[in-house]
């Protein structure tokens, strides 16, 4: 495939750097690869000829135009979306945000001000991703899965979640929770440590917490100090899911 048909395809949606095998989401290594070699046979070019003068960047993969006919509302004020991503009718995209290449961003999803979609992050459809959102992309190493956010997810503002990390349908992400493969989640309901990187289940609602630092460090135990971690403490039930209501009078 050329670099344009790749490009074509990722924006398209007909090529994706994830997808879904048994119920398990899995790295298209060569969708992937073929970023990498888009990336490779890029030269930095100034990016006035596609209408971003005082910008310097690959030759072949400018930041996307929209049009009304998309159906992307893209609110002007310094948002970006890269060539290679995409992007569905009915996203809504609020400035400052930023979406790159090898994303994958489903109908109805609002991705709030000062918010990321990382290179290859998929984002599911009617998604809240709040203000200053950070999901990480996962590019390389090219067998790695990237962050994946299922449908109907609400991701509050300021969480961070990277490394992989699968957030599965309706979960729900407070604020300020940060999720990597190093930091631990506790459910609380079920009463288990998740094994690292295991999904955040459907329905989870994961709040910020603290735990006790290890037991080596003894000097910071008698300090009484803590270290970050995640707490599911309920899934969503018919309450919760009215408390999420304010997400519609947005769109």
């Amino acid at each position: 495939m050329t670099v344009d048909e790749i490009l074509a395809g990722l924006e398209s949606g007909t090529l994706r750097s994830a997808s879904k095998v048994d119920g398990k989401w899995v790295a298209n290594t060569e969708v992937k690869q073929m970023i990498l070699e888009v990336f490779k046979a890029g030269k930095n070019v100034e990016q006035s000829q596609f209408g971003w003068p005082g910008f310097v960047d690959k030759h072949n993969i400018p930041a996307q135009k929209f049009t009304e006919d998309r159906g992307v509302r893209m609110v002007p004020g310094g948002s970006s979306v890269r060539r290679g991503a995409y992007v569905s009718s009915g996203v809504i995209i609020m400035p400052p945000a930023y979406i790159n290449i090898g994303a994958y961003v489903d109908e109805g999803t609002m991705v709030d001000s000062h918010a990321l979609v990382g290179s290859c992050a998929q984002i599911g459809k009617n998604v809240h991703l709040s203000a200053g959102v950070q999901i990480g992309g996962v590019l390389e190493p090219i067998g790695l899965a990237p962050v994946i956010i299922e449908d109907d997810a609400f991701i509050g503002a300021g969480a961070v979640i990277v490394e992989g990390i699968q957030v599965l349908k309706r979960a729900v992400i407070a604020p300020g929770v940060i999720l990597s493969k190093g930091v631990p989640v506790y459910d609380c309901v079920n009463e288990r440590r998740l094994e690292p990187g295991e999904p955040i289940p459907e329905g989870a609602i994961v709040v910020p917490g603290t735990r006790p630092v290890n037991e080596k460090l003894s000097w910071a135990r008698d300090m009484g100090l803590s270290m970050n971690c995640a707490m599911i403490v309920k899934y969503r039930d018919e309450k919760s899911d009215a408390s999420l209501e304010l997400e519609a009078f947005l769109r």
